[in-house]
């Protein structure tokens, strides 16, 4: 269903206009066929099934006068010239089978990252309109309201309206800018699943399913001259390289375990050969970006066949690399575990102070956590304990939580192994 989804809301929106209407039409859709293909099983054409659905109850909601002056004013949104001022088109839908135009789900993407929005109904309405996931999934993902998601997802519909966006192919200019916004969203998504922020799992797959799968398809549709789909590749790779070590993360309790301690056969080999793949096919062909460089990193570690093994000067330069195209205080931040690990604890903490006073870290743990593991390399017992105690207090993530705890209640009885925080 959530592959179908966008490609139905598409077809409905280019074909009828009001966007919010045609997603309304397709979320009750896809709740109908939640029920129905449970019960029946799969329809012969669930592509047609859902978009004959979808059709009629778009046809209820404009025959009906009251959900027509409910929708109208601050939620209708008009993207095509063939849709009528006053709501209700001239010929009324019907039940013919309507061919899906891939640009359909590009345009959809752009339009939920229009840069009008704010990244968190950016993230919203991406996962509502092209991913198919209903308010109170998108609440549950990430631990709001299922009222305050909806308000959300409604205030990003009108800045789309007063932002003047349309349903249309966006230009050459607007798709070297929007691309860019695009794949920040779909990274977005992908960290909060795979590193969640608050809650008790480390991970929710669903969301780390869904980036894959959202970036899967912005590759689908983005033609291969498109300088921007160098980064798309090496965002895919990214996720795949990363996501590639899912299953050895967590012990069966939940609780984390950090990459130097994971038993690396439980890695996805598939999934790394892929990510590998593509990383290959893109480097040397344009400018390096952000993502490329990031995958080489996951690269690097999933190559490894040990901890031991792993190249961490390569890695550190790939950080300083990083720096130049993205510089960014979680990139310092990780290049300060590198540091640490080719040149010293000592020397990973020189670069560590240059930015925990950062304003973008000072609400994170991560800069806590990262000084108590390298003030334990360094042999600062008492201090590297205080650092995690205060590190765990810091986080919302109950596995995290109980692991920085557990690292400062275990400090003094275990020798001293390194640690790599830097995947987070």
């Amino acid at each position: 269903m959530r592959t179908l989804a966008p490609q139905v809301l598409g077809v409905l929106t280019r074909r009828n206009g009001q966007f919010d209407a045609c997603e309304d039409a397709v979320q009750e859709a896809l709740l109908e066929a939640s029920l129905q293909w449970a019960q029946g099983g799969l329809p012969d054409n669930p592509y047609h099934w859902l978009m004959t659905v979808a059709q009629r109850r778009l046809v209820d909601q404009w025959r009906s006068e009251s959900a027509r002056r409910r929708r109208e004013g601050t939620f209708t949104l008009q993207f095509s010239t063939r849709q009528p001022a006053g709501g209700a088109p001239d010929s009324w839908p019907g039940d013919e089978v309507v061919t899906p135009d891939a640009d359909d789900t590009l345009m959809l993407l752009y339009l939920c990252c229009h840069p009008a929005l704010s990244p968190p109904s950016q993230l919203a309405l991406t996962l509502r309109a092209v991913g198919g996931l209903t308010c109170a999934q998108i609440a549950s993902a990430f631990m709001v309201p299922e009222a305050t998601m909806a308000q959300r997802i409604s205030r990003a519909k009108g800045s789309i309206t007063r932002a003047g966006a349309r349903f249309e192919v966006p230009t050459p200019a607007e798709t070297m800018a929007r691309t860019a916004v695009v794949q920040q969203v779909l990274y977005l998504i992908f960290n909060e699943g795979y590193a969640a922020s608050s809650g008790r799992s480390l991970q929710r797959t669903d969301l780390t399913g869904e980036a894959i799968r959202l970036t899967r398809l912005l590759l689908d549709v983005t033609p291969a001259t498109n300088v921007a789909r160098a980064e798309t590749c090496g965002l895919l790779a990214l996720m795949l390289l990363t996501d590639a070590r899912r299953s050895a993360r967590t012990l069966a309790d939940g609780a984390l375990v950090p990459l130097s301690e994971q038993d690396r056969s439980l890695w996805d080999a598939g999934q790394i050969r892929e990510g590998v793949l593509l990383l290959t096919s893109t480097l040397g062909k344009v400018p390096i970006g952000p993502y490329q460089v990031q995958a080489a990193i996951a690269a690097i570690h999933d190559e490894a066949s040990s901890v031991e093994d792993t190249d961490w000067p390569q890695i550190l330069a790939l950080y300083e690399v990083l720096e130049q195209v993205a510089p960014s205080p979680i990139v310092t931040l990780n290049r300060a575990v590198a540091v640490a690990m080719v040149k010293g604890p000592l020397a990973g903490l020189a670069v560590l102070g240059t930015v925990e006073k950062d304003p973008q870290l000072a609400r994170s743990h991560r800069p806590l956590a990262v000084r108590a593991h390298l003030l334990e390399l360094s042999g600062h017992v008492v201090a590297a304990r205080e650092a995690y105690l205060v590190a765990a207090a810091a986080t919302a993530s109950l596995p995290e939580r109980r692991y920085l705890a557990g690292r400062a209640a275990r400090l003094t009885q275990q020798p001293h192994r390194p640690q790599d925080h830097s995947e987070g």
